[in-house]
């Protein structure tokens, strides 16, 4: 199977599905009440906080290659309307929950930091991107803390309990902190962030010149909290100076998507082997 019928939607058209959710989120915050939502609507946001919920408790209790299965066929189906069918990812799933069970079960299986920094660099330098597209493990170990710190704040207060907040894909080490490597779905979530938000890899690169972490800052944040005021909350997505996107299009248009997706395809066997 080729990497394109899966691999591709998952490392790119995330960014169609996150904006319908972020779309859907905005709708939420510009309504005094579900009532003024339309059926579908309420439909389609309760479907997927459970779909969420049911993705958080498997992502928490795999126990065998058959949970991590169930765990990424739960994630194919929140995202069904963009992926291919099932049938059709079949194998390349069944590599991911194989990745998912081994880095879940046993520390020494996690993708190391280094390894993903090291795959990230060479698909950057084959597109052609500038080397500030390039990534350090420092700056990817920050742009984690970042993504689980704020994710469980969000949840915590029920401001986004969503796919995008579900901190059980994440591998923490024996003291709680956060592992210095990677189970395979946050791998996937990783890729997705320097692909199509590389604004976020931007702060991650500040705030280690600056020796900062977000999950210090919202530590002290909840340990001495703001005086109570009225806030509205809004979330907006900006379009920014993305040198990878850049990149990526001007190779398409140089090459042809079918070598990218080659490309892609050797590096994604790197970060998951094909197994036996």
């Amino acid at each position: 199977m080729k990497l394109s019928l899966f691999v591709l939607p998952v490392l790119f058209v995330l960014s169609s599905a996150f904006s319908q959710q972020v779309t859907t989120y905005r709708q939420q915050a510009t309504v005094t009440s579900t009532a003024q939502l339309s059926a579908e609507q309420r439909a389609r946001i309760e479907h997927d906080r459970q779909l969420t919920a049911e993705i958080s408790d498997l992502a928490g209790r795999i126990h065998s290659e058959a949970d991590a299965n169930a765990l990424v066929d739960k994630i194919a189906e929140l995202f069904a309307d963009t992926f291919p069918p099932a049938w059709v990812t079949r194998g390349i799933r069944q590599r991911l929950a194989h990745a998912e069970y081994a880095a879940a079960s046993y520390p020494s299986r996690l993708i190391p930091e280094q390894r993903i920094v090291d795959v990230w660099n060479e698909y950057v330098r084959e597109i052609g991107a500038p080397d500030e597209a390039l990534a350090t493990v420092a700056e990817l170990h920050n742009l984690r803390d970042a993504d689980l710190a704020t994710g469980e704040f969000l949840h915590h207060q029920g401001l986004n309990q969503s796919i995008w907040t579900i901190s059980a894909i994440y591998a923490m080490d024996s003291d709680g902190k956060l592992a210095d490597g990677c189970r395979a779905l946050e791998t996937l979530r990783i890729f997705y962030d320097l692909d199509m938000r590389f604004d976020n890899l931007r702060s991650a690169r500040e705030r280690v010149h600056k020796g900062l972490l977000v999950s210090d800052e919202l530590r002290k944040r909840l340990e001495n909290p703001p005086r109570p005021q009225k806030t509205a909350a809004r979330l907006e997505v900006h379009v920014g100076n993305n040198p990878v996107r850049i990149a990526e299009a001007r190779y398409v248009q140089q090459h042809g998507p079918y070598i990218l997706n080659g490309v892609m395809e050797k590096l994604f066997d790197e970060l998951f082997p094909p197994t036996d």
